[in-house]
């Protein structure tokens, strides 16, 4: 039974980290690659100074773990955005000048594209945004709760 539960961590796939056997340099082991906001936080787990396959695969699941409660990143296994290069500043709003609005983008808990919109004539430039934001947040917490 113990073999079978350490066979299927090991089939299993784990968020950010990824499996290196290059036999040609004589490498084998697991490298993990947390991003956050910009930042790279990487290292690599090799079999033989871990104690072997399973025992790497375990340092560098418990070393991912912490890294990111180090650096306050929610731990999920779902893909999670925190970088935007819309004017906002904000993951998945951004204003539309010519339609005069906020557009929302969020992906819902089954994968797919969620958009919506908050216009600025309706609300208000500040009033609008805020809604928008408002709206991409409880978008993203619905499917982290998934």
């Amino acid at each position: 039974m113990k073999e079978l539960n350490k066979q299927k961590i090991l089939l299993e796939k784990h968020k950010d980290i990824a499996r290196i056997d290059q036999d040609s340099k004589r490498t084998h082991g697991w490298y993990v690659r947390v991003r956050f906001k910009g930042r790279t936080h990487s290292k690599f787990f090799s079999d033989i100074k871990c104690g072997g396959h399973y025992s790497s695969l375990l340092s560098a699941i418990s070393w991912r773990n912490e890294t990111e409660v180090k650096i306050g990143k929610v731990r999920t296994n779902k893909h999670m955005v925190t970088m935007t290069s819309s004017k906002t500043g904000v993951v998945g709003v951004r204003l539309n000048e010519k339609l005069n609005r906020y557009e929302v983008s969020w992906v819902t808990h089954q994968g797919k594209q969620g958009k919506t919109s908050v216009s600025i004539n309706k609300h208000g430039e500040k009033k609008a945004f805020i809604r928008a934001c408002s709206i991409r947040q409880e978008k993203e917490q619905k499917r982290l709760e998934y």
